[in-house]
């Protein structure tokens, strides 16, 4: 059946920032298709909550707490994940961020940290995982975004760190062929948690105007994708991003 090749049964999955909003979705959706799932993210409170939830829809399941900036946290991330199930089949990097900026207040701290969380540390995640992505013949799922493509005001740190991800997800994909697929999802603009504190009732509407999809994207959307690309469905699929944004090729942030 070629549902059946949606399934992840038996694969092990690490998702790193996966204590809410999209990495809690997609953690989620690979334990119902079958997946062993590793949440991990800084919170250990989020993650445990979520490895108990996975449980209960009958998957196994792991929390990691882990700051992705951190070289030996990242390291013992791999080694209990090996040490719980003998394998790594999925990586997820999910953990990343930047508030926008201006750029006469930015500092190259500032951009340096950004860079560092969105992309060094991605590449990090795969390099400890990768002797076990090759034996597997694994793969990699960079979260990017919209705004590594989109032209829009006060996003030239977080624009341009999540257009280096994009990039890197590309070249990544070159030099791991044929063993290991690497591949990013680029949200649009996501209704989670982050982006509800950030704006109110009246600029949210105003952003889902000026979607072409008329509103904007759930956790989900950015979940289904993942199980897309990290099942033997996406076989053939390597050094692709994926634009899930409502049909986005201008700024939807309202003025």
């Amino acid at each position: 059946m070629l549902a059946d090749r949606f399934r992840l049964d038996g694969k092990v999955a690490i998702i790193t920032g996966s204590g809410k909003g999209i990495g809690q979705a997609i953690g989620f959706a690979f334990a119902e298709a079958g997946a062993k799932v590793v949440f991990s993210a800084r919170t250990e409170s989020d993650i445990l909550a979520n490895a108990e939830r996975a449980k209960s829809l009958g998957a196994q399941a792991l929390a990691v707490p882990c700051d992705v900036r951190n070289d030996d946290q990242l390291q013992s991330l791999v080694a209990r994940t090996v040490e719980a199930w003998g394998k790594i089949d999925i990586v997820v990097n999910n953990a990343g961020g930047a508030m926008p900026n201006q750029i006469a207040r930015t500092s190259r701290r500032r951009f340096n940290e950004a860079f560092d969380f969105n992309v060094t540390s991605a590449l990090m995640v795969v390099r400890y995982s990768l002797p076990y992505l090759q034996k597997s013949k694994g793969c990699v799922i960079n979260i990017c975004s919209a705004a590594g493509r989109i032209v829009q005001p006060n996003f030239s740190v977080y624009g341009t760190v999540k257009a280096a991800l994009i990039h890197m997800t590309r070249l990544m994909a070159s030099d791991l062929a044929p063993d290991v697929r690497v591949n990013g999802i680029a949200p649009g603009s996501i209704l989670t948690d982050a982006l509800k504190g950030l704006l109110d009732e009246p600029s949210l509407k105003k952003m889902c105007e000026r979607t072409p999809m008329k509103r904007l994207g759930e956790v989900d959307d950015i979940a289904l994708a993942a199980v897309y690309l990290a099942s033997p469905a996406a076989g053939w699929v390597t050094g692709k991003i994926l634009e899930i944004d409502g049909g986005m090729e201008a700024t939807n942030m309202p003025s």
